[in-house]
């Protein structure tokens, strides 16, 4: 767990997803499995920095060109690596994260608010899904006449990887296409029921266009009928 240190591992360059949202895609230690940061950004110029990655010198210099670091959104209570690194960074930085992962969270960085107590902006909202014990929630970003829902482990869309990791992975039905997992359905659903409904409910979202799980591909395309395939699994 880091220490506050910005230790950096190898990434990917900033991919521009529209006019205010960009991604960073970066390795994790000692796993074939890749993270995401999603950096979401005001008009008046203040950046969410979603499931923050201590990225290079470049990086972060174009990214805070771009606008000022104003909240961390740690997703759950396991996507906290390198938000101790953040908030010594940035120490104005608001700490935000679900209400059911404060706990864990806080073991390695304050909290100032969960999702529950985020003011909606003009185009951000954070909320919790539903029938998760409040663990996760779903960041909204409207670019525009576009609309981007931002997942954490609840949805993976994870290509298969090679190696005995990823054979393992396949066999636990990880990797493949989008997918709530095995693992999602033990660690995080508590009701399987209530995330279903939420899922139809969210793909009835006007304007959805995208669809950002943690790990990793975006979800493009017709997302309603994705979500709603996504129920099914429950």
């Amino acid at each position: 767990m880091s220490d506050g240190a910005w230790s950096v591992l190898p990434h990917d360059p900033i991919e521009e997803l529209s006019e205010n949202l960009w991604r960073v895609v970066g390795d994790l230690p000692k796993m074939k499995l890749r993270r995401q940061m999603v950096v979401a950004r005001e008009a008046d110029r203040r950046l969410l920095i979603h499931n923050g990655v201590c990225a290079d010198a470049a990086t972060m210099a174009r990214l805070e060109a771009w606008g000022t670091p104003t909240w961390l959104v740690v997703p759950n209570g396991w996507h906290r690596l390198d938000a101790a690194a953040w908030k010594a960074r940035f120490p104005s930085l608001e700490v935000l994260c679900p209400l059911g992962a404060r706990a864990k969270v806080e073991e390695v960085v304050g909290v100032d608010a969960t999702y529950a107590s985020f003011e909606p902006t003009a185009s951000l909202e954070l909320f919790h899904l539903r029938g998760v014990g409040d663990g996760e929630g779903v960041l909204k970003v409207r670019s525009g006449d576009e609309v981007t829902l931002v997942f954490n482990d609840v949805i993976f869309n994870q290509p298969h990887l090679p190696g005995v990791f990823g054979a393992l992975y396949r066999l636990f039905g990880q990797s493949g296409k989008p997918k709530v997992t095995y693992i999602a359905k033990k660690l995080l659903v508590k009701q399987r029921k209530l995330l279903a409904a939420h899922l139809r409910q969210l793909a009835d979202t006007p304007d959805l266009v995208r669809l950002i799980p943690a790990h990793i591909d975006p979800i493009e395309g017709d997302v309603p009928a994705a979500l709603r395939e996504l129920a099914t699994q429950l």
